[in-house]
Protein backbone atom coordinates (compact mmCIF):
# COMPACT_ATOMS: atom_id res chain seq x y z
CA UNK A 1 0.00 0.00 0.00
CA UNK A 2 2.93 2.41 0.70
CA UNK A 3 4.19 1.38 -2.25
CA UNK A 4 1.44 2.37 -4.12
CA UNK A 5 0.69 5.75 -2.42
CA UNK A 6 4.27 6.77 -3.46
CA UNK A 7 4.11 6.21 -7.20
CA UNK A 8 1.05 8.12 -6.78
CA UNK A 9 2.42 10.91 -5.12
CA UNK A 10 5.32 10.72 -7.75
CA UNK A 11 2.92 10.42 -10.77
CA UNK A 12 1.08 13.38 -9.65
CA UNK A 13 3.77 15.71 -9.95
CA UNK A 14 3.31 15.22 -13.79
CA UNK A 15 0.04 16.36 -13.70
CA UNK A 16 1.37 19.29 -11.32
CA UNK A 17 3.83 20.44 -13.39
CA UNK A 18 2.20 19.67 -17.25
CA UNK A 19 0.11 22.34 -17.12
CA UNK A 20 3.43 24.81 -17.19
CA UNK A 21 4.45 22.24 -20.31
CA UNK A 22 0.76 23.02 -22.23
CA UNK A 23 -0.58 25.70 -20.89
CA UNK A 24 2.74 27.62 -20.67
CA UNK A 25 5.17 26.75 -23.33
CA UNK A 26 2.85 24.91 -25.96
CA UNK A 27 -0.28 26.90 -25.72
CA UNK A 28 -0.28 30.63 -25.00
CA UNK A 29 3.10 31.66 -24.21
CA UNK A 30 3.84 31.38 -28.07
CA UNK A 31 0.68 32.92 -29.15
CA UNK A 32 1.02 35.63 -26.20
CA UNK A 33 4.16 36.26 -27.38
CA UNK A 34 3.88 37.12 -30.76
CA UNK A 35 0.30 38.70 -30.48
CA UNK A 36 0.81 40.47 -27.18
CA UNK A 37 4.24 41.05 -25.98
CA UNK A 38 5.98 41.55 -29.66
CA UNK A 39 3.01 43.22 -31.45
CA UNK A 40 4.16 45.11 -34.56
CA UNK A 41 7.14 42.67 -35.08
CA UNK A 42 7.62 40.35 -38.29
CA UNK A 43 6.96 36.95 -37.71
CA UNK A 44 10.13 35.38 -38.26
CA UNK A 45 11.32 38.03 -35.76
CA UNK A 46 9.25 37.37 -33.24
CA UNK A 47 9.81 33.18 -34.11
CA UNK A 48 13.55 34.02 -33.28
CA UNK A 49 12.94 35.75 -30.43
CA UNK A 50 11.10 32.55 -29.25
CA UNK A 51 13.46 29.92 -30.21
CA UNK A 52 16.34 32.84 -28.26
CA UNK A 53 14.30 32.50 -25.11
CA UNK A 54 14.05 28.82 -25.00
CA UNK A 55 17.78 28.21 -25.81
CA UNK A 56 18.97 30.53 -23.13
CA UNK A 57 16.74 28.85 -20.93
CA UNK A 58 18.03 25.04 -22.02
CA UNK A 59 21.69 26.55 -21.60
CA UNK A 60 21.25 27.57 -17.94
CA UNK A 61 19.77 24.34 -16.76
CA UNK A 62 22.42 22.26 -19.51
CA UNK A 63 24.93 23.54 -17.18
CA UNK A 64 23.68 23.15 -14.46
CA UNK A 65 22.38 19.51 -14.65
CA UNK A 66 24.81 17.59 -13.89
CA UNK A 67 26.39 19.59 -11.13
CA UNK A 68 22.73 19.58 -9.51
CA UNK A 69 22.56 15.55 -9.80
CA UNK A 70 26.02 15.13 -8.51
CA UNK A 71 25.40 17.31 -5.41
CA UNK A 72 21.92 15.92 -5.17
CA UNK A 73 23.30 12.24 -4.69
CA UNK A 74 25.75 12.76 -1.93
CA UNK A 75 23.20 13.66 0.37
CA UNK A 76 19.40 13.75 1.13
CA UNK A 77 18.45 16.03 -1.24
CA UNK A 78 17.03 15.42 -4.41
CA UNK A 79 13.43 16.12 -2.89
CA UNK A 80 14.67 19.38 -1.28
CA UNK A 81 16.27 20.62 -5.13
CA UNK A 82 13.06 19.72 -6.41
CA UNK A 83 10.92 21.58 -4.96
CA UNK A 84 12.95 24.22 -5.10
CA UNK A 85 13.05 24.53 -8.66
CA UNK A 86 9.26 23.59 -8.91
CA UNK A 87 8.07 26.50 -6.79
CA UNK A 88 10.64 28.74 -8.70
CA UNK A 89 8.38 27.74 -12.12
CA UNK A 90 5.07 28.47 -9.75
CA UNK A 91 6.25 32.04 -9.11
CA UNK A 92 7.78 33.27 -12.17
CA UNK A 93 4.19 31.23 -14.23
CA UNK A 94 2.04 33.87 -11.94
CA UNK A 95 4.36 36.83 -12.66
CA UNK A 96 3.89 36.59 -16.18
CA UNK A 97 0.07 37.24 -15.99
CA UNK A 98 1.54 40.80 -14.81
CA UNK A 99 3.53 41.69 -17.51
CA UNK A 100 2.59 44.33 -19.66
CA UNK A 101 1.40 44.89 -23.96
CA UNK A 102 4.72 44.93 -25.60
CA UNK A 103 7.58 44.19 -23.34
CA UNK A 104 8.52 41.36 -25.02
CA UNK A 105 11.88 41.18 -22.64
CA UNK A 106 10.45 41.08 -19.33
CA UNK A 107 8.34 38.46 -20.58
CA UNK A 108 11.19 36.19 -21.88
CA UNK A 109 13.24 36.47 -19.07
CA UNK A 110 10.37 35.69 -16.64
CA UNK A 111 9.65 32.27 -19.09
CA UNK A 112 13.50 31.35 -19.00
CA UNK A 113 13.40 31.50 -15.43
CA UNK A 114 10.28 29.80 -15.62
CA UNK A 115 11.16 26.92 -17.94
CA UNK A 116 14.48 26.37 -15.85
CA UNK A 117 11.94 25.74 -12.76
CA UNK A 118 10.24 23.45 -14.51
CA UNK A 119 13.20 21.97 -16.63
CA UNK A 120 15.75 21.78 -13.02
CA UNK A 121 12.72 20.04 -10.76
CA UNK A 122 12.45 17.16 -13.40
CA UNK A 123 16.21 16.21 -13.29
CA UNK A 124 15.14 15.25 -9.86
CA UNK A 125 11.46 13.92 -10.46
CA UNK A 126 13.74 11.56 -13.43
CA UNK A 127 15.87 10.76 -10.98
CA UNK A 128 13.36 9.20 -8.58
CA UNK A 129 11.83 6.79 -10.89
CA UNK A 130 14.73 4.23 -9.87
CA UNK A 131 13.46 3.96 -6.69
CA UNK A 132 9.88 4.42 -6.85
CA UNK A 133 9.43 2.00 -10.02
CA UNK A 134 9.42 -1.84 -8.56
CA UNK A 135 11.61 -3.90 -10.51
CA UNK A 136 10.59 -4.59 -14.71
CA UNK A 137 7.92 -2.32 -14.09
CA UNK A 138 9.83 1.07 -14.90
CA UNK A 139 8.55 1.16 -18.50
CA UNK A 140 4.75 0.93 -17.20
CA UNK A 141 5.40 3.39 -14.60
CA UNK A 142 7.76 6.18 -16.26
CA UNK A 143 4.50 5.68 -18.72
CA UNK A 144 1.64 6.16 -16.07
CA UNK A 145 3.85 9.86 -14.80
CA UNK A 146 3.30 10.95 -18.68
CA UNK A 147 -0.41 9.83 -18.99
CA UNK A 148 -1.42 11.46 -16.14
CA UNK A 149 0.43 14.83 -17.06
CA UNK A 150 -1.49 13.89 -20.32
CA UNK A 151 -4.78 14.50 -18.25
CA UNK A 152 -3.81 16.78 -15.79
CA UNK A 153 -2.30 19.39 -18.39
CA UNK A 154 -5.30 18.69 -20.92
CA UNK A 155 -7.97 19.63 -18.44
CA UNK A 156 -6.72 22.71 -17.49
CA UNK A 157 -5.67 23.42 -20.82
CA UNK A 158 -9.13 22.88 -22.06
CA UNK A 159 -10.31 25.42 -18.88
CA UNK A 160 -8.15 28.07 -20.49
CA UNK A 161 -8.76 27.74 -23.91
CA UNK A 162 -12.44 27.92 -23.04
CA UNK A 163 -11.89 30.90 -21.00
CA UNK A 164 -9.98 33.05 -24.19
CA UNK A 165 -12.73 32.07 -26.20
CA UNK A 166 -15.68 32.99 -24.09
CA UNK A 167 -13.79 35.79 -21.59
CA UNK A 168 -17.02 37.64 -20.42
CA UNK A 169 -18.53 34.33 -19.09
CA UNK A 170 -15.86 34.34 -16.63
CA UNK A 171 -16.63 37.98 -15.70
CA UNK A 172 -13.25 39.33 -17.86
CA UNK A 173 -13.21 42.24 -20.33
CA UNK A 174 -11.63 40.59 -23.07
CA UNK A 175 -9.16 37.81 -24.00
CA UNK A 176 -5.88 39.48 -23.00
CA UNK A 177 -7.32 39.19 -19.56
CA UNK A 178 -8.06 35.94 -19.75
CA UNK A 179 -4.92 34.54 -21.37
CA UNK A 180 -3.12 36.71 -17.92
CA UNK A 181 -5.39 34.74 -15.56
CA UNK A 182 -4.81 31.35 -16.95
CA UNK A 183 -0.59 32.30 -16.39
CA UNK A 184 -1.84 32.53 -12.93
CA UNK A 185 -3.68 29.71 -12.85
CA UNK A 186 -1.09 27.33 -14.30
CA UNK A 187 1.04 28.44 -11.23
CA UNK A 188 -1.55 28.01 -8.66
CA UNK A 189 -2.36 23.69 -9.93
CA UNK A 190 1.28 23.26 -9.97
CA UNK A 191 1.84 24.57 -6.79
CA UNK A 192 -1.17 22.46 -5.26
CA UNK A 193 -0.68 19.39 -7.04
CA UNK A 194 2.47 18.98 -6.26
CA UNK A 195 1.66 18.44 -2.66
CA UNK A 196 1.43 14.77 -3.22
CA UNK A 197 5.07 14.36 -3.91
CA UNK A 198 5.52 15.93 -0.78
CA UNK A 199 3.52 13.71 1.02
CA UNK A 200 4.29 10.77 -0.16
CA UNK A 201 7.81 10.08 -1.56
CA UNK A 202 10.38 9.89 0.41
CA UNK A 203 13.94 10.85 0.17
CA UNK A 204 16.07 7.99 -0.57
CA UNK A 205 18.97 7.56 2.13
CA UNK A 206 22.06 8.71 1.24
CA UNK A 207 24.69 10.82 3.79
CA UNK A 208 22.75 13.47 5.56
CA UNK A 209 25.15 14.09 8.20
CA UNK A 210 27.69 15.71 5.79
CA UNK A 211 27.66 19.70 5.64
CA UNK A 212 26.31 21.63 2.65
CA UNK A 213 29.83 23.05 1.79
CA UNK A 214 31.30 19.37 1.98
CA UNK A 215 29.00 18.37 0.23
CA UNK A 216 28.91 20.45 -2.68
CA UNK A 217 32.17 19.82 -2.82
CA UNK A 218 31.96 16.23 -2.56
CA UNK A 219 29.58 16.60 -5.27
CA UNK A 220 31.88 18.13 -7.85
CA UNK A 221 34.75 15.55 -7.04
CA UNK A 222 31.50 13.05 -7.72
CA UNK A 223 30.84 15.17 -11.00
CA UNK A 224 34.27 14.86 -12.15
CA UNK A 225 34.00 10.93 -11.54
CA UNK A 226 30.81 9.94 -13.22
CA UNK A 227 32.19 12.34 -16.72
CA UNK A 228 35.25 9.76 -16.79
CA UNK A 229 33.00 7.07 -16.32
CA UNK A 230 30.32 8.17 -18.83
CA UNK A 231 33.22 8.38 -21.39
CA UNK A 232 34.00 4.75 -20.58
CA UNK A 233 31.04 3.50 -20.84
CA UNK A 234 30.00 2.51 -24.25
CA UNK A 235 26.32 1.85 -23.94
CA UNK A 236 25.39 4.94 -21.93
CA UNK A 237 27.06 7.28 -24.39
CA UNK A 238 25.30 6.26 -27.52
CA UNK A 239 22.00 6.45 -25.96
CA UNK A 240 23.00 9.96 -24.66
CA UNK A 241 24.57 11.30 -27.53
CA UNK A 242 21.22 9.69 -30.19
CA UNK A 243 18.64 11.11 -27.04
CA UNK A 244 20.11 13.91 -27.23
CA UNK A 245 19.23 14.52 -31.52
CA UNK A 246 16.17 12.89 -31.55
CA UNK A 247 14.44 14.54 -28.26
CA UNK A 248 15.48 17.79 -29.72
CA UNK A 249 13.26 17.21 -32.83
CA UNK A 250 10.44 16.31 -30.79
CA UNK A 251 11.22 18.98 -27.89
CA UNK A 252 11.71 21.80 -30.61
CA UNK A 253 8.36 20.26 -32.52
CA UNK A 254 6.40 20.63 -29.37
CA UNK A 255 7.55 24.41 -28.07
CA UNK A 256 7.26 25.68 -31.72
CA UNK A 257 4.57 24.15 -33.33
CA UNK A 258 1.65 26.92 -32.47
CA UNK A 259 4.33 29.78 -33.22
CA UNK A 260 4.79 27.83 -36.81
CA UNK A 261 0.87 27.25 -37.67
CA UNK A 262 0.61 31.46 -36.51
CA UNK A 263 3.52 31.71 -38.76
CA UNK A 264 1.76 29.96 -42.24
CA UNK A 265 -1.55 31.53 -41.21
CA UNK A 266 -3.41 28.82 -39.41
CA UNK A 267 -6.48 30.39 -36.70
CA UNK A 268 -5.29 30.94 -32.99
CA UNK A 269 -8.33 28.84 -32.06
CA UNK A 270 -7.43 26.09 -34.14
CA UNK A 271 -4.17 25.76 -33.07
CA UNK A 272 -5.11 25.78 -29.50
CA UNK A 273 -8.13 22.91 -30.08
CA UNK A 274 -5.32 20.84 -31.59
CA UNK A 275 -3.36 21.16 -28.70
CA UNK A 276 -6.02 20.33 -26.70
CA UNK A 277 -6.67 16.95 -29.47
CA UNK A 278 -2.97 16.50 -28.27
CA UNK A 279 -3.29 15.91 -24.79
CA UNK A 280 -6.53 13.82 -24.57
CA UNK A 281 -5.34 11.39 -27.36
CA UNK A 282 -2.08 11.34 -24.88
CA UNK A 283 -3.15 10.50 -22.24
CA UNK A 284 -4.28 7.05 -23.16
CA UNK A 285 -1.48 6.40 -25.76
CA UNK A 286 0.73 6.59 -22.67
CA UNK A 287 -0.25 3.98 -20.99
CA UNK A 288 -0.35 1.62 -24.32
CA UNK A 289 3.24 2.77 -24.72
CA UNK A 290 4.42 0.99 -20.83
CA UNK A 291 2.44 -2.17 -22.51
CA UNK A 292 4.09 -2.13 -25.38
CA UNK A 293 7.12 -0.94 -24.24
CA UNK A 294 7.21 -4.36 -22.38
CA UNK A 295 5.66 -6.54 -25.24
CA UNK A 296 7.99 -5.21 -28.11
CA UNK A 297 11.00 -3.97 -25.79
CA UNK A 298 11.68 -0.06 -24.88
CA UNK A 299 14.12 0.07 -27.95
CA UNK A 300 11.54 -0.83 -30.75
CA UNK A 301 9.34 0.95 -29.69
CA UNK A 302 11.48 4.23 -29.20
CA UNK A 303 12.58 3.41 -32.95
CA UNK A 304 9.28 3.61 -34.06
CA UNK A 305 8.46 6.84 -33.15
CA UNK A 306 11.39 8.42 -34.16
CA UNK A 307 10.85 7.55 -37.76
CA UNK A 308 6.75 8.57 -37.32
CA UNK A 309 8.14 11.95 -36.20
CA UNK A 310 10.84 11.80 -39.43
CA UNK A 311 7.56 12.11 -41.28
CA UNK A 312 5.68 14.00 -39.20
CA UNK A 313 8.62 17.20 -39.82
CA UNK A 314 8.41 16.33 -43.49
CA UNK A 315 4.52 16.50 -43.92
CA UNK A 316 4.14 19.44 -41.60
CA UNK A 317 6.46 21.80 -43.98
CA UNK A 318 3.80 20.86 -46.37
CA UNK A 319 0.19 21.30 -44.78
CA UNK A 320 -1.97 23.87 -45.70
CA UNK A 321 -5.28 22.86 -43.83
CA UNK A 322 -7.12 22.78 -40.70
CA UNK A 323 -7.31 19.53 -40.66
CA UNK A 324 -3.86 18.53 -41.59
CA UNK A 325 -2.73 20.59 -38.61
CA UNK A 326 -5.51 18.53 -36.48
CA UNK A 327 -4.94 14.88 -38.31
CA UNK A 328 -0.74 15.75 -37.24
CA UNK A 329 -1.98 16.21 -33.37
CA UNK A 330 -3.61 13.13 -33.26
CA UNK A 331 -0.54 11.42 -34.15
CA UNK A 332 1.81 13.31 -32.09
CA UNK A 333 -0.49 12.79 -29.26
CA UNK A 334 -0.40 8.96 -29.84
CA UNK A 335 3.29 9.21 -29.59
CA UNK A 336 4.91 12.00 -28.01
CA UNK A 337 4.53 10.15 -24.16
CA UNK A 338 5.60 7.03 -25.50
CA UNK A 339 9.16 7.76 -26.27
CA UNK A 340 9.42 10.28 -23.74
CA UNK A 341 8.36 7.69 -21.07
CA UNK A 342 10.44 4.67 -22.78
CA UNK A 343 13.20 7.04 -23.21
CA UNK A 344 13.19 7.52 -19.18
CA UNK A 345 12.49 4.09 -18.10
CA UNK A 346 15.23 2.15 -20.24
CA UNK A 347 17.89 5.01 -19.42
CA UNK A 348 17.25 4.42 -15.67
CA UNK A 349 18.06 0.27 -16.24
CA UNK A 350 21.48 1.35 -18.06
CA UNK A 351 22.17 3.42 -15.21
CA UNK A 352 24.04 2.72 -11.45
CA UNK A 353 21.00 3.03 -9.38
CA UNK A 354 22.99 4.39 -6.12
CA UNK A 355 23.71 7.90 -8.96
CA UNK A 356 20.38 7.85 -10.27
CA UNK A 357 20.33 11.95 -9.80
CA UNK A 358 23.46 12.60 -11.24
CA UNK A 359 23.14 10.42 -14.00
CA UNK A 360 19.69 12.00 -14.59
CA UNK A 361 21.60 15.31 -14.59
CA UNK A 362 23.40 14.50 -17.65
CA UNK A 363 20.49 12.74 -19.66
CA UNK A 364 18.85 16.37 -18.91
CA UNK A 365 21.75 18.14 -19.47
CA UNK A 366 21.86 17.09 -23.75
CA UNK A 367 17.76 17.27 -23.35
CA UNK A 368 18.06 20.62 -22.46
CA UNK A 369 20.83 21.07 -24.81
CA UNK A 370 18.87 19.76 -28.01
CA UNK A 371 16.21 22.37 -27.30
CA UNK A 372 19.10 24.88 -27.82
CA UNK A 373 20.00 23.62 -31.04
CA UNK A 374 16.40 23.08 -32.29
CA UNK A 375 14.55 26.52 -31.87
CA UNK A 376 17.69 28.32 -32.93
CA UNK A 377 17.96 25.48 -36.47
CA UNK A 378 14.48 26.41 -37.09
CA UNK A 379 14.74 30.08 -36.50
CA UNK A 380 18.17 30.24 -38.18
CA UNK A 381 16.84 28.49 -41.23
CA UNK A 382 13.62 30.68 -41.61
CA UNK A 383 15.69 33.93 -41.15
CA UNK A 384 18.12 32.17 -44.17
CA UNK A 385 15.75 31.59 -46.09
CA UNK A 386 13.82 34.68 -45.85
CA UNK A 387 16.95 36.96 -46.28
CA UNK A 388 17.86 34.88 -49.78
CA UNK A 389 14.23 36.49 -51.09
CA UNK A 390 11.95 33.96 -50.52
CA UNK A 391 8.66 34.61 -48.75
CA UNK A 392 7.98 34.54 -44.69
CA UNK A 393 5.41 31.54 -45.80
CA UNK A 394 8.33 29.40 -47.98
CA UNK A 395 10.79 30.68 -44.78
CA UNK A 396 8.61 29.28 -42.07
CA UNK A 397 8.30 25.94 -43.73
CA UNK A 398 11.78 25.32 -44.15
CA UNK A 399 12.30 25.85 -40.87
CA UNK A 400 9.81 22.75 -39.85
CA UNK A 401 11.77 20.75 -42.12
CA UNK A 402 14.97 21.24 -40.90
CA UNK A 403 13.98 19.32 -37.87
CA UNK A 404 14.16 16.32 -40.00
CA UNK A 405 17.96 16.21 -40.02
CA UNK A 406 17.61 15.25 -36.27
CA UNK A 407 15.18 12.44 -36.25
CA UNK A 408 17.59 10.56 -39.12
CA UNK A 409 20.88 11.17 -36.85
CA UNK A 410 19.40 10.13 -33.51
CA UNK A 411 17.48 7.05 -34.98
CA UNK A 412 20.46 6.25 -36.67
CA UNK A 413 22.65 6.04 -33.82
CA UNK A 414 20.05 5.06 -31.70
CA UNK A 415 19.92 1.79 -33.44
CA UNK A 416 23.35 0.63 -31.92
CA UNK A 417 22.29 0.68 -28.92
CA UNK A 418 22.67 -2.73 -26.62
CA UNK A 419 20.18 -2.70 -23.43
CA UNK A 420 22.07 -5.68 -22.07
CA UNK A 421 25.22 -4.61 -22.55
CA UNK A 422 24.24 -1.72 -20.79
CA UNK A 423 22.27 -3.02 -17.73
CA UNK A 424 25.60 -5.26 -17.34
CA UNK A 425 27.76 -1.96 -17.21
CA UNK A 426 25.53 -0.25 -14.89
CA UNK A 427 25.73 -3.97 -12.61
CA UNK A 428 30.05 -3.68 -12.56
CA UNK A 429 29.66 -0.18 -11.86
CA UNK A 430 27.60 -0.50 -8.60
CA UNK A 431 29.38 -3.63 -7.32
CA UNK A 432 33.13 -1.81 -8.42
Amino acid sequence: MQNRKTIFGWAMYDWANSAFATSVMAGFFPIFFKQYWSVGADPVVSTARLGLANSIAGIVVALLAPILGAIADKGNSKKRFLICFAYLGVVMTAALSLVSKGNWPLAAGLFVCATIGFSGGNIFYDAFITTVAPKNREDFISALGFSLGYLGGGLLFALNVWMTLSPTTFGFADTGEAVRFSFLLVGIWWAVFTIPLLLFVSEPEGDDTASDVNMITAGFHQLRDTFHEIRHLKTISLFLIAYWLYIDGVDTIIRMAVDYGMSIGLATTDLLQALLITQFVGFPAAIGFGYLGGKIGAQRAILMVIIIYFFVSIWAAFLDTQREFYTLAVIIGLTLGGIQALSRSLYARIIPSDKSAEYFGFYNMLGKFAAVIGPVLMGGVGLLVRDLGYSSDLASRASIASISILFIAGGILFSFVDEEKGKQEAQYLSQN
